[in-house]
């Protein structure tokens, strides 16, 4: 099985080959995040550790995206969000949000809870249940609504 990072690398080359310059551009600075996070932890980076280098980096467009469409600089918002999609595509495909509530709702009958205090039994359970693939905005607020 190919690591994640040689993945990512793999993509670049052909991107690079194939003239997808935005492409070759976006996973160029992915993979230098990567190797500066594998420098600092001194050890080789798990697929987990990647994910959080991409969802910190995809936060950081959408943010930068935001920005931009506010100063109606609509090129570089375009640029943010065009790098945006690019880097989602190595993310794991979020849950729904009925797919979040149903998870909620059984966690939530499993446990017991009963109201507002549970949250805190109860949320580490879902999080670590939607390994990465849970919204945990989205989760705590189907969790107040049910349990309010």
């Amino acid at each position: 099985k190919m690591n994640f990072v040689e993945m990512i690398k793999k993509d670049m080359y052909s991107a690079m080959k194939s003239g997808e310059k935005e492409k070759a551009g976006t996973l160029r600075t992915l993979l230098a995040k990567l190797k500066d996070r594998q420098i600092n932890t001194r050890q080789e980076l798990s697929e987990n550790d990647c994910l959080k280098v991409i969802k910190t980096l995809v936060k950081q467009r959408k943010e930068a995206f935001e920005m931009y469409e506010k100063a109606n600089r609509q090129n570089l918002a375009d640029k943010e969000n065009a790098e945006l999609l690019i880097l989602e595509t190595y993310l794991p495909k979020m849950m729904t949000e009925p797919e979040i509530r149903s998870l909620v709702e059984s966690i939530i009958s499993e446990t017991a809870a009963q109201g507002v205090a549970d949250i805190g039994k109860v949320m580490p359970i879902v999080m670590q249940r939607g390994s990465g693939k849970v919204d945990g905005k989205k989760a705590n607020l189907i969790l107040r609504e049910l349990l309010e």
